[in-house]
């Protein structure tokens, strides 16, 4: 509407002085006609001025003003001659000069008058238009707004949600909120088979390996190392058994973290002291390395009080010292805490390349599963975002891998002196 506006604008303009100039020549012409033709007649008339016309003769003595004098033969508009505006016809006849001069400055007040009114007009069209414009569009559009609003809040842990469109809706809306209340429906019936997966994987498959680990106990402790009729082997194979129990179960509890709301974990987690916590674990992982020509060195640890759920921060910490000790031939492995509750894993393995790392970070970010036993690093990177923690795995400048595990969203209020790291 506004290109439209300057459009109409303009090309009254050029239409209006187009024909201004038509209109100014014929009417001069007219006059200087007049007098050429009086003049043939009556070689003693002479021209008289009237209030608005002005005529010069070359062949007369009266000079004609500055601002006239130096125009070239043609129709010259807007010409300021005391200070009043004319519009000038100069023409050559017969080897003398005629001049004509129009007064047209109450014209050209009355124009300016009149293009200001249409400017305005426009203006305020423009306005009106715009207001009108916008109204409707608004109306048109609130109730998709009000969808989107109702859209918006749904919640995905109230149950039987659905999007009302109202009476006044148009068929489309209707359609749109079909489609979503189809959606949530198959959602929520999606989302109570995982509830139902979820409680069966607590009881039905926790239980049993549990047994099975402690049957594995019990017969570890009738077959002590020693006692006759204890093979060797047999005493291995119980071993085993434990250890992969232990590591199943483990695996579940951590799958089931996954599958939980981290609002419900942080109200169920745990207040205890991580610099108390990570020695345990690393007593716990010592024997690793007893076939290995590699020592565990734990660094002083600063106090350090967290709220998260215990068994899953030793899962991920036990899992990312397993990770090292698995990939190190020699050695030591570092494990300090830096203020902030963060964990820093130093390996002198074989390490791994930038490649390696990125392969895992891709697998991450596809959803990839794990290669090889025990808990990959794609779940405890996955369990770590869940929980706000940050995991990093990165090349060390010598030889080897650095793991840091960031728990500082854990971090209890008042657990230490001023965060760092």
């Amino acid at each position: 509407m506004l290109l439209l506006s300057l459009a109409v604008v303009y090309h009254g303009n050029t239409v209006n002085e187009r024909a201004e100039r038509l209109l100014w020549r014929s009417l001069l012409q007219s006059e200087l006609d007049h007098y050429l033709a009086r003049h043939r007649e009556d070689p003693d008339y002479h021209w008289r001025d009237t209030e608005d016309v002005t005529l010069y003769d070359s062949a007369e003595p009266r000079a004609l003003p500055p601002r006239i004098a130096g125009l070239a033969p043609g129709l010259h508009d807007e010409i300021k001659v005391d200070g009043r505006e004319r519009v000038v016809l100069v023409k050559d006849v017969e080897g003398r000069r005629f001049v004509v001069a129009l007064d047209i400055t109450g014209f050209e007040d009355e124009e300016r008058h009149l293009t200001t009114l249409m400017v305005g007009s426009a203006l305020g069209g423009l306005l009106v238009a715009g207001i009108l414009v916008a109204w409707g569009l608004r109306r048109m559009t609130k109730p998709l707004a009000t969808l989107a609003s109702d859209i918006a809040a749904l919640q995905p842990d109230r149950p039987a949600q659905r999007i009302a469109p109202g009476r006044r809706a148009s068929s489309e809306l209707v359609v749109i909120a079909d489609a979503v209340n189809g959606y949530v429906e198959r959602n929520a019936r999606f989302v109570e088979r995982e509830r139902a997966f979820i409680d069966s994987a607590s009881h039905e498959l926790r239980t049993p390996i549990a047994v099975i680990a402690g049957a594995s106990e019990i017969a570890l402790e009738q077959l002590a190392p020693g006692q006759a009729g204890a093979p060797a082997a047999t005493r291995q194979q119980l071993q085993r058994i434990l250890h992969t129990a232990r590591g199943v179960e483990q695996l579940i509890s951590l799958l089931l973290v996954l599958a939980k709301d981290p609002q419900r974990l942080a109200r169920s987690s745990d207040r205890f002291r991580l610099d108390q916590l990570l020695p345990e674990i690393v007593e716990d992982h010592r024997h690793l390395c007893a076939d290995k020509n590699l020592t565990l060195e734990l660094a002083p640890l600063p106090p350090c009080e967290v709220i998260a759920p215990l068994a899953i921060v030793q899962a991920a910490v036990g899992n990312l010292l397993r990770n090292a000790i698995e990939n190190s031939d020699r050695g030591s492995v570092a494990i300090a805490l830096l203020p902030g509750a963060v964990v820093v894993i130093d390996d002198p393995g074989h390490g791994m390349t930038p490649e390696e790392i990125s392969a895992i970070y891709a697998r991450m970010a596809r959803g990839g599963g794990r290669e090889g036993s025990g808990i990959g690093l794609e779940l405890i990177a996955r369990l770590c975002e869940h929980l706000g923690w940050h995991l990093r795995i990165a090349p060390r400048a010598e030889r080897g891998t650095r793991v840091t595990l960031d728990l500082g969203r854990a971090l209890a209020r008042g657990g230490e002196g001023p965060a760092g790291g």
